[in-house]
């Protein structure tokens, strides 16, 4: 299914929301960031532009199995982003993004830590990470469309090579 918007034709994606390493929101025992990455990273990242305040200081972890994503044109690619350990600059993408909940449809953006400058976090290529306002009564297992920007974002199919 695709949807018009005034910059593109968005394609949408069935995902479920999943529980995450809970890192990014800070509230992982085993965290080493204990405010969280995404509340230490938002100074950094707007000073480069990219203005977190309006989300949620976490991101939603959306499975979009058996398909998988590949970022292939985003809107902001912010790189070596020095947020915390001065040793291991950090690359950063995002790109505009809908979550789609059938009552609403909420602005938000597809974060995406490129895992060849992090190589101790694993995260799966079927897992899409979004930035969003807070969402009351959202969780785990709960289905989610994901509207996305086909000029930034591949959605390959099962067996299929990017």
């Amino acid at each position: 299914m695709q949807q018009s918007s005034k910059e593109c034709v968005w394609i949408s994606v069935q995902g479920i929301l999943q529980k995450g390493y809970r890192v990014a929101s800070g509230q992982s025992k085993d965290s080493p960031y204990p405010r969280g990455s995404i509340e230490m990273q938002t100074p950094f990242f707007l000073e480069q532009g990219i203005d977190l305040r309006k989300f949620y200081p976490g991101t939603l972890n959306i499975s979009i199995s058996p398909y998988k994503f590949n970022i292939k044109n985003p809107s902001w690619t912010l790189y070596d982003v020095v947020w915390f350990n001065k040793d291991y600059p950090e690359t950063f993408s995002f790109s505009e993004c809908i979550l789609d909940r059938g009552i609403a449809k909420v602005k938000s953006l597809l974060y995406y830590p490129h895992p060849e400058t992090k190589p101790a976090h694993y995260q799966d290529e079927s897992t899409i990470e979004v930035l969003a306002p807070f969402i009351k009564g959202l969780q785990y297992g709960h289905s989610i469309t994901l509207l996305l920007n086909p000029n930034e974002i591949d959605i390959n199919q099962p067996n299929q090579i990017a």
